[in-house]
């Protein structure tokens, strides 16, 4: 009669080799020419309880583990490569902070800028209609940021990173910045300070002031420097007297004068004039049915020298 076996022992035969498990997690092992007692093994660390997989490792478990650490070891390397390039940015944004110039004398450059065009400065109050199209088209978050719009900046740098056109990113006080302190071309080196000196400006003047001194020295095209040349010559009228299709098309003159102008590209201007009143709409200066009527309402533009003369003289 076979050889019984011992209690406890569970028997198999794996390639050849008799081996035998025991309940408490010990393995004995038999060689086939060997009529030895078998030998005792140390515990295994991966064997399960229950003897599943083969010789009873638990190998989905040791599959789990080793992904997990591979996981955390990644996560670990991008927390330190995040936490590296912010220190970085820290210090790149206070070196340009060091280094830009204080806008202490901001009014007093906004002044020389005007005398050198010949434009009035101050100019007349900045009518609501003008800075409502103006915030509106170019800058929606002006009242509530402090320089810089995060959502505008972070759009910015995926359009570089992807090689996309240009957002367009910059608010109202970096445009400020770039018009008093960077009028050169275009550059990181330029947008840094811009950007620093727009932090700078929004912190140093009320919003109000901000408008008077962009709307002053903002060029419109044709020669204009200033709302209020600007008004008088496209339409012979003073700020105050503007209606919102007209404050509409001179605030959508900033980005490109020279493309939108209204008397040698008049249906790019209107485009852009369309898009100016929409954004009205969008932000609450304007409902709907008003931006609607007001498109269709007539511009008045002039022709004449002698029409912007006599609004200068108001």
């Amino acid at each position: 009669m076979a050889d019984s076996p011992a209690p406890g022992l569970a028997q198999a035969r794996v390639g050849g080799t008799a081996a035998r498990w025991r309940t408490d997690g010990l393995t004995t092992r038999e060689a086939p020419w060997i009529d030895a007692p078998g030998v005792t093994l140390p515990p295994c660390p991966y064997c399960s309880g229950n003897g599943h997989g083969l010789g009873g490792l638990d190998w989905q478990a040791a599959r789990h583990s080793g992904r997990w650490r591979r996981v955390l070891r990644r996560l670990r390397r991008l927390l330190a490569i995040g936490i590296a390039l912010g220190l970085l940015g820290v210090l790149m944004a206070a070196g340009t902070w060091l280094a830009t110039p204080s806008v202490a004398k901001a009014p007093s450059v906004a002044w020389a800028l005007a005398r050198a065009h010949r434009a009035p400065y101050p100019g007349p109050p900045v009518p609501v209609r003008f800075t409502s199209a103006l915030v509106a088209t170019e800058d929606h978050r002006f009242y509530d940021e402090a320089g810089l719009d995060p959502f505008a900046l972070g759009r910015v740098i995926i359009g570089r990173l992807t090689s996309q056109p240009d957002q367009g990113g910059a608010t109202l006080y970096q445009q400020l910045a770039r018009m008093l302190y960077t009028p050169g071309g275009p550059g990181p080196a330029a947008e840094a300070e811009q950007a620093a000196l727009g932090v700078k400006l929004a912190f140093s003047y009320p919003r109000a002031e901000i408008l008077r001194m962009y709307s002053d020295i903002a060029y419109f095209g044709r020669g204009y420097y200033g709302l209020d040349e600007a008004a008088c010559g496209y339409f012979g009228v003073p700020p105050a007297m503007l209606s919102w299709p007209q404050a509409a098309l001179l605030a959508g003159l900033m980005p490109a004068p020279s493309v939108y102008d209204p008397i040698t590209h008049f249906a790019a201007a209107r485009v852009r004039e369309a898009h100016v009143l929409d954004r009205l709409a969008a932000t609450g200066a304007l409902t709907q049915a008003q931006a609607d009527r007001a498109y269709h309402q007539r511009l008045s533009l002039i022709h004449s020298q002698r029409a912007r003369a006599r609004c200068l003289t108001y």
